[in-house]
């Protein structure tokens, strides 16, 4: 696989990874996880999170999925998880690692998508953003994996593993349980590529 094989493999591991945090999986979606190739015999943690996912997709049916994601981070009053940067490293919402996220993105010419809901420190929303800098986005070009590095090390690095700690831990979680190993076996492979700043992922 060379580099544009790996980044473009990364973008669309986190641009997966996005879209599970913000919603459950739709049918399309969850029919292609259940379907995935996995490798026999996979040794590596990452191989073994995303067989254990797909394998999870094969045989929970999609409306209990629905159930659990809502059970997890949907409530009137406090979510269960409630995975957002500010909360997780300054113990509220809306507190400074949100500013600090927020004059990073302009200086990368990048905001809030249009119509979330959600702040840009959602554990999602700043997937979604690891994805536009490593593949671009609407006529916006890659960046260098020094920005990628930047930028993970202040608003994923410090609190993610803590998060997903959480998610995984609810006795609600079932199928997101297998989401959160799949979210930390890959992130944890960035981390050790980006600590090493050499060309993260494989």
């Amino acid at each position: 696989m060379g580099p544009a094989e790996e980044d473009q493999a990364r973008a669309d591991m986190y641009s997966l990874l996005a879209r599970l945090l913000f919603a459950p999986p739709d049918a399309y979606l969850y029919q292609n996880l259940a379907a995935a190739p996995v490798r026999l015999g996979a040794v590596q943690p990452l191989e073994q999170a995303w067989a254990a996912l797909a394998n999870a997709a094969a045989r929970i049916p999609l409306q209990a999925v629905r159930d659990e994601y809502d059970a997890l981070f949907v409530s009137i009053a406090a979510p269960k998880v409630n995975p957002f940067a500010s909360l997780y490293q300054a113990g509220f919402l809306h507190e400074g690692p949100l500013v600090e996220l927020r004059a990073d993105l302009a200086r990368l010419g990048l905001a809030r998508r249009s119509g979330s809901g959600d702040t840009e420190d959602h554990l999602g929303a700043l997937c979604e953003t690891m994805r536009v800098l490593i593949a671009g986005s609407g006529g916006r070009a890659p960046q260098p994996v020094e920005v990628q590095r930047r930028f993970w090390m202040a608003h994923i690095a410090p609190w993610y593993a803590r998060c997903l700690a959480d998610l995984r831990s609810q006795p609600e979680a079932c199928f997101y349980a297998f989401v959160a190993d799949l979210s930390e076996a890959f992130l944890a492979v960035e981390a050790t590529a980006f600590e090493l700043e050499t060309e993260p992922w494989m």
